[in-house]
């Protein structure tokens, strides 16, 4: 089953792929326009039924992760395992973005009047590194019904994480809410199952999309800041990751992939890797048997707080900026890059673009200008679907990483 869902995938990968090459170079050919409604209707249905199951998901699996979690005798070690290898994977994933960057330096000679246009036409609220604190952390404590109506990821964990901790210091209290709660978390996996058998489709409409809407010309002109991105990210997610995880795992490449491929697919499509958490639960439990209790902990956690590919972008598009406008960073100024990109990454919300969002804080650390967010924008979908695949790359390899070191002790 798991063999025939992955074929379904990467077929409907392929023939999306194929489909928007064709319309994108023969616009008028009969059929085009037929071709792009229904796709553009079933990705809207797939991505739609996507945030449909999500808070349900984040909220159940979380909630019942945690109070399973608590009363797990190492409990208090998964928390600082999980952190801790949050923090290291995004790390190293900033340190890769910087060097690359200084190493290539794609954007030196370049001039910014060959973006007049769309510096002219583009404007960017500032925002400083205090009032990003202030909203990052405010987010947090807000009313569920309004953070779950309004797709805050970050109040509806808070709030999943109470409850969890709740019905766990509740004990037999609280029993029959557990049970009641994962009776829920089970008839929302079901849902998730029938959304997986649907993604080949979707995922497909969602690369017509994709390929047919996007401009060559910007492409051509930052080709190198776009490969020295693309290279460095895949690098992250094919050497650096797997090997982090073979480290302590003893799990290979080939392993992990065959594993988690459906989840990595769908957050390529749906550049989401919010809406990628039924998903990626799905293949990391029946695919890659991670302990329910500590894979809906790791997963829908760090859809929110661990994106590697999203630090590992913002940090070598400030230099890339830095680049454009001419201006020579120091190592102490790289260094503040490296901690904005970081606080950046963790509250970029796992949604399309998202990263964009915090870009202008990390941009604005080192004074940079805020008006080359022009510059990115247009290419930034592309990019987006690269480190989106990469952020939930990550928190698998995490949760893998976690269970087998809980497992030695």
């Amino acid at each position: 089953m798991k063999n025939k869902a992955n074929y379904h995938i990467l077929v409907g990968v392929l023939a999306g792929l194929l489909i928007g090459l064709y319309i994108k170079f023969n616009p008028l050919a009969n059929g085009s326009d037929s071709i792009l409604y229904i796709a553009e209707l079933v990705a809207d249905i797939f991505v739609s039924s996507l945030k449909m199951i999500l808070i349900p998901v984040i909220f159940f699996s979380i909630s019942v992760g945690i109070a399973n979690l608590s009363s797990h005798k190492q409990s208090s070690k998964i928390w600082v395992l999980t952190f801790l290898f949050f923090f290291i994977s995004m790390a190293l994933a900033i340190i890769l973005g910087l060097g690359s960057m200084n190493l290539f330096q794609p954007g030196r000679g370049m001039s910014l009047s060959i973006f007049s246009e769309q510096l002219n036409n583009f404007h960017q609220a500032s925002i400083n590194l205090n009032l990003f604190t202030k909203q990052f952390f405010g987010s947090f404590f807000v009313n569920p019904l309004k953070a779950m109506a309004e797709g805050n990821i970050l109040g509806v964990i808070t709030f999943s994480m109470l409850v969890g901790f709740a019905i766990a210091r509740g004990g037999k209290e609280f029993v029959e809410v557990k049970k009641i709660l994962n009776g829920l978390l089970g008839v929302t996996m079901k849902i998730v199952s029938w959304i997986v058998h649907f993604s080949p489709y979707g995922v497909s409409a969602l690369i017509i999309k994709l390929v047919t809407q996007q401009s060559p010309d910007l492409f051509l002109t930052l080709s190198k800041f776009i490969m020295v991105i693309i290279g460095m990210t895949l690098f992250h997610g094919i050497v650096v990751l797997p090997l982090l995880l073979y480290f302590f795992t003893k799990i290979n490449l080939v392993a992990l992939w065959q594993g988690a491929r459906e989840a990595m697919v769908t957050a390529f499509a749906t550049s989401s890797s919010s809406a990628t958490i039924p998903v990626t639960l799905s293949a990391v439990e029946k695919n890659l048997k991670v302990k329910p209790d500590i894979a809906r902990f790791v997963i829908p956690i760090g859809a929110t707080m661990n994106m590697d590919g999203t630090a590992l972008y913002e940090a070598s598009a400030a230099l890339f900026v830095a680049n454009l406008s001419g201006i020579d960073l120091e190592i102490g100024q790289q260094l503040i890059i490296f901690c904005t990109a970081m606080i950046g990454a963790i509250g970029a919300p796992g949604i399309p673009s998202a990263g964009m969002v915090t870009m202008a804080m990390v941009l604005q650390s080192v004074g940079l200008p805020l008006e080359a967010l022009a510059i990115l924008l247009p290419i930034d979908r592309l990019l987006d679907t690269f480190r989106t695949a990469v952020n939930v790359e990550g928190d698998i390899v995490v949760s893998l990483i976690v269970q087998k070191l809980i497992r030695n002790n």
